[in-house]
């Protein structure tokens, strides 16, 4: 896996070291799952309807589903 290093104000890694704790990730995860999902918004041609690759993740989603009748 290629390595990436940033840097980040204290503020902003308070503020993911928040969301972290409360999506029960550690703080390397919290902004590997960010950037994952950063890509997958931006992938253009997805064949996915909601362009989410993980299931789990579409069957939780909080955006609204479109039945077919």
């Amino acid at each position: 896996m290629p390595s990436i290093t940033i840097d980040i104000d204290e503020d902003i890694k308070k503020i993911l070291d928040k969301r972290a704790k409360k999506n029960l990730l550690s703080l390397r995860e919290q902004i590997e799952d960010i950037l994952r999902q950063s890509a997958i918004r931006t992938k253009e041609g997805s064949s996915s309807d909601t362009g989410v690759d993980d299931r789990l993740v579409e069957i939780f989603s909080r955006r609204k589903k479109v039945r077919k009748r």
